[in-house]
């Protein structure tokens, strides 16, 4: 059976073959139907919530590669369509975090800036107070709401809910809110560098 790829491609032409052209192992046609069916189905959803999250087509594509890899290893054939569908997001949602995980892990002191001396003699001001020190300004440059959901979210570790009901508002407003407000910090930032004090 042939089955449309996101990318317009035949998928069986764009799927690699693995180890010669030795026999592949035995599989039931209840577990082939059911992986072709699901792929059918689902290949072009899952590959746009991948993509609406990433922005990026060929990592949209890989990881969409990878959620259907893991259904082939992993989906039981007696599984209904919605049952299907719920098991095949949350497997994209965790194939996602681990993606982001993944590019997350970056040396936090590459250069070892810490280490050099300051040109003018004066005492370095430790890591954990300079930070704190950034912080506060950010803080003080920004809107009321943003200022107050940034300080419930991280500086007294909210869930987003528990931001919602601090604040009066709802969960979808004070994501917003926190996205908003940490694109302004970030700007902020960018745009004056690290406060005088």
């Amino acid at each position: 059976m042939s089955v449309p790829h996101p990318s317009g491609q035949d998928a069986d032409a764009a799927l690699p073959r693995i180890g010669g052209d030795s026999d592949p192992p035995a599989v039931s046609e209840e577990l082939v139907g059911s992986v072709e069916s699901a792929y059918a189905r689902y290949v072009v959803p899952i590959y746009r919530f991948l993509y609406s999250r990433l922005g990026n087509q060929e990592e949209a594509e890989d990881l969409t590669s990878e959620v259907f890899l893991k259904a082939v290893r992993q989906l039981e054939p007696h599984r209904d369509g919605p049952s299907v569908q719920a098991w095949l997001y949350q497997v994209a949602r965790t194939t996602l975090a681990d993606y982001w995980r993944r590019r997350s892990r970056v040396p936090q002191d590459p250069l070892g800036y810490l280490d050099v001396p300051d040109p003018e003699g004066a005492v370095a001001t430790p890591p954990d107070e300079s930070a704190a020190r950034i912080a506060r300004w950010l803080l003080e440059q920004l809107p009321e709401r943003y200022r107050q959901v940034l300080t419930l979210r991280f500086l007294h570790g909210y869930s987003i809910r528990e931001t919602a009901e601090a604040m009066g508002i709802t969960e979808n407003h004070a994501k917003v809110l926190q996205y908003r407000a940490v694109q302004k910090a970030a700007a902020l930032g960018r745009e004056h560098g690290e406060p005088r004090n």
